[in-house]
């Protein structure tokens, strides 16, 4: 039933449209023109007073035609870099760049599924209560778009973020809450030659209180990790000032708490005890979910799966998408697998075959909404 030619005519379309990062302008126009064309009422919220960023956040919305729940899928307009004069090519039904940029599916692939759904429920009359498409600018940055994002425009509920690789199948049922530290330990400095004794090296206070800690793969739900480490003006002066970055990312809520803890603890402690000065902030950077079996947008990918003829595979993410956001706002939400490999990288690919099927998953699901009642 979906128009595969027409499909992949939108997505070819779409990624020859340049939308870096911070410069999503002109792409921006060009998907209100499209989704306008499509009868969809677009609202555009004020997102670039917030973010700084080339564009503002779409809500693209078309209304019920019968009384069943309304609801969501997202995408983002934005692009990793190397992503301008992106030129696609189709080799063996799979398209790919011309290896001197990004290909973009991530995420023009989920754009170009949103409008063919639309097309089809448009053309087969398809029963639906509201249907929302959110796309945010600025997610390759640290979600910085859908954080700034006027949920209260909404009228869904729940929804269905069209934003992960691999092949169609996937449905992300938990993601970590992430946060970034800054640590910051001020020692004194002292000639290193002359009289070290007179020093308190920051450095020293550093390495003893990481020595002492858990970091990595803390349990199956938990990770840490030191990053950035810099300090010192020269090699024969004591190392007065180090500056750390790192992250604590957990599925556990409780296990997050446990981290930021210890790694504040230790450092605090070994720091006081070396007669240095520390100052940690704490950025928590978005929230975490975990559904089950019995989540509602996990049931509805779920059956919409196994209608188009394919197995859920519930995914546990260690990072973060707008859908993280979105449930952090109290809308529930997944997010779905629709094809892409190897993304950021220039040899970025995804089979026509992957695309067609996500664009079948998000039909379905509309479908599948459709014909349950309130």
């Amino acid at each position: 039933m979906i128009n595969r030619e027409r499909l992949v005519e939108t997505f070819m379309e779409l990624v020859q449209i340049d939308s870096e990062t911070k410069h999503e302008g002109h792409f921006q126009a060009y998907l209100i023109a499209r989704f306008r064309a499509l009868g969809l009422e677009v609202l555009e919220d004020d997102s670039m007073a917030k973010t700084g960023f080339g564009a503002n956040n779409l809500l693209c919305r078309l209304p019920a035609t019968t009384d069943v729940d309304a609801i969501f899928f997202s995408c983002h307009m934005d692009t990793v870099t190397p992503g301008v004069g992106i030129k696609p090519q189709i080799k063996d039904g799979v398209i790919y760049s011309d290896g001197t940029t990004i290909l973009a599916a991530d995420d023009k692939a989920g754009i170009a599924i949103m409008i063919e759904t639309i097309q089809q429920v448009k053309e087969q009359n398809t029963p639906h209560g509201t249907l929302e498409f959110v796309i945010s600018v600025g997610e390759e940055s640290g979600l910085i778009g859908i954080k700034a994002f006027d949920m209260s425009l909404m009228q869904a509920d729940y929804g269905f973020v069209l934003d992960t690789g691999g092949p169609v199948g996937s449905i992300t049922v938990g993601s970590p809450t992430h946060a970034g530290l800054e640590i910051n330990i001020h020692g004194a400095a002292a000639h290193a030659g002359i009289e070290p004794e007179k020093g308190i090296s920051a450095l020293e206070i550093a390495a003893k209180a990481i020595s002492q800690m858990k970091l990595g793969r803390i349990d199956f739900e938990t990770t840490a990790n030191i990053g950035i480490i810099e300090g010192g003006t020269a090699t024969n002066i004591v190392m007065e000032n180090v500056r750390m970055r790192a992250e604590v990312r957990s599925i556990s809520s409780e296990s997050y708490e446990a981290q930021i803890k210890h790694i504040k603890e230790l450092f605090e402690k070994t720091t006081a005890e070396m007669g240095g000065a520390i100052t940690i902030k704490v950025d928590k950077m978005y929230g975490g979910f975990r559904f089950n079996d019995e989540t509602h947008v996990v049931q509805i990918a779920t059956k919409a799966l196994a209608a188009i003829g394919l197995k859920a595979n519930h995914e546990v993410s260690g990072g973060g998408s707008d859908a993280s956001i979105f449930n952090e706002q109290g809308k529930e939400t997944t997010n779905l697998s629709i094809g892409y490999e190897k993304i950021h990288t220039v040899h970025e690919y995804i089979p026509i075959h992957e695309l067609e099927k996500g664009a079948e998953l998000a039909y379905e699901i509309v479908k599948q909404v459709g014909t349950t009642a309130d």
